[in-house]
């Protein structure tokens, strides 16, 4: 393992505990008063008219402390599901930067991939795929799992970030060609991948694509809008990954952010507005 690990930096537990509260009052906070705030509104609020919720505000206010730079030196792969909303999308990119961070890769995933109807097309493509770049796939793997690992080979490794390998990019490109991936930015690969969730998928097909995803990366995120059914299956078939409910909101971004930080010492958790595991990862 060659991915560099950063030592944490002291934690605030007045500072932390305020944080997980505030994600706490989310449902029933109301828009804060007062006059219009846009030359000072905080970075982290994607957004949403003039008035934002006392723990999106709160969040973004305490997200720069609570991330300590703890990203510097990390490198993140960004894959987009169907749906996945475009200001979540770059919400996110600006808090990974804000954490020292730096984005390798995006990749969208096309509904050519994720459409219960395409399944056949999908395990084809995959097996085919597959066989031209040996050693890269389980032969045991079945359909999404399989297609997962070859989108992993694209863009994430086990080990240290850098440019995509000529095998990297040949998968890359056969992927775009079939209509699975496109592909709007430089292509690296990077040992942490956050994947943004957007419509809700078929359990299958989210839990095969992410364990997949997992099998070849250092660490993976999935952040999802608040309350997504596909998380209790990715959480099942892909333990190791930490998810996170509550995109839409600066305080789950800013927990997807942290549970990036999670992974690089590893280990999975489900955070956010639903999360069992707590509203963000604090250790």
């Amino acid at each position: 393992m060659t991915t560099r690990m950063i030592a944490g930096s002291r934690w605030l537990p007045a500072v932390s505990t305020c944080f997980a509260l505030a994600v706490g009052l989310g449902l029933g906070a109301g828009p804060l008063q007062g006059e219009d705030d846009t030359a000072t509104r905080p970075r982290s609020a994607a957004p949403r008219g003039e008035a934002q919720t006392f723990p999106d505000a709160f969040a973004a206010a305490v997200a720069p402390g609570l991330y300590g730079r703890r990203l510097a030196g990390q490198s993140v792969a960004l894959v987009t599901l169907p749906g996945a909303d475009a200001v979540v999308v770059k919400a996110l990119t600006d808090e990974i930067v804000a954490a020292g961070g730096s984005v390798a890769s995006r990749t969208d995933v096309t509904a050519g991939l994720t459409a219960p109807g395409q399944k056949v097309l999908v395990d084809t493509f995959g097996t085919q795929l597959a066989e031209q770049v040996p050693g890269v796939v389980d032969p045991a793997a079945t359909t999404y799992p399989r297609i997962g690992r070859l989108v992993a080979a694209a863009v994430a490794t086990s080990g240290a970030a850098g440019p995509a390998s000529a095998g990297a990019a040949t998968i890359r490109r056969s992927l775009v060609a079939g209509s699975l991936i496109s592909d709007p930015g430089t292509a690296g690969v990077a040992p942490l991948v956050l994947v943004v969730a957007g419509a809700d998928l078929d359990d299958a097909i989210a839990s095969g694509l992410v364990s997949g995803l997992a099998a070849g990366a250092h660490g993976v995120v999935v952040t999802a809008p608040t309350k997504a059914a596909d998380l209790a299956a990715v959480r099942e078939g892909a333990p190791t990954a930490a998810t996170v409910d509550g995109s839409e909101t600066a305080a789950g971004r800013v927990a997807s952010v942290l549970a990036l930080v999670r992974q690089i010492s590893g280990g999975g958790g489900s955070f956010g507005a639903s999360g069992i595991d707590g509203a963000v990862p604090l250790g």
